[in-house]
């Protein structure tokens, strides 16, 4: 974690030094004051503020070390890699045995991105999303959401029926919704309550 000590004629001016120099914001760095700085007879500046700033640990670094911890705890080897998409973070991760923290329907993985994003976003000034993939399992996950999302609007116009689907996270259901909002035929929507909440698709 870096930190830098910096001197000026006042403590706000030690910080802002500091804070160029880290290249960050106030509100993401710590700041320690070791000298308030004082003047001298007839107000002749006789010693200089000084100043501790620390840069804070970032969220994405954050869920890093603490998914790390995890796989060790679980005995499990996997390499963790880090990529800034739009306005969110998505860690992958890939190595072998790792079923174990996808889970049924990536039950697992979804509870454990909920909680790495808690972990990782406390003390942080804005949110930060993270998202977490696991030998690119939220891709296979998403084509085979769109294959069920045709399958069973295709199953609908047949039976003229509406069918209820499984009950699904909400960028599970947004995939279902987003598949089907061209289609001229059939229509989408939620119902229930969370974790329960589910897609509907019926005739228009």
């Amino acid at each position: 974690m870096k930190e830098i000590e910096k001197q000026g004629k006042t403590v706000e001016e030690a910080v802002e030094c500091a804070l160029r120099e880290l290249g960050a914001k106030r509100e993401e760095v710590e700041i320690t004051v070791l000298e308030e700085g004082s003047r001298g007879l007839f107000g002749i500046l006789s010693k200089q503020a000084r100043v501790r700033v620390r840069l804070k640990e970032r969220p994405e670094e954050k869920a890093v070390k603490f998914l790390k911890g995890l796989l060790i705890r679980l005995d499990l080897y996997a390499e963790i890699e880090t990529e800034k998409i739009e306005d969110f973070f998505k860690i992958n991760v890939k190595g072998r045995g790792l079923g174990v923290i996808i889970g049924k329907h990536g039950e697992t993985l979804n509870s454990l991105q909920y909680l790495v994003n808690l972990v990782a976003n406390k003390g942080w000034h804005e949110y930060i999303k993270i998202v977490i993939d696991v030998e690119n399992y939220r891709e296979k996950r998403e084509r085979a959401l769109v294959e069920l999302a045709v399958k069973m609007a295709k199953r609908v116009k047949e039976t003229k029926k509406s069918i209820k689907l499984e009950p699904m996270p909400p960028y599970e259901r947004k995939i279902i919704h987003k598949t089907l909002q061209n289609d001229p035929r059939v229509k989408t929507h939620s119902e229930g309550e969370e974790p329960y909440r589910r897609v509907v698709i019926s005739l228009k």
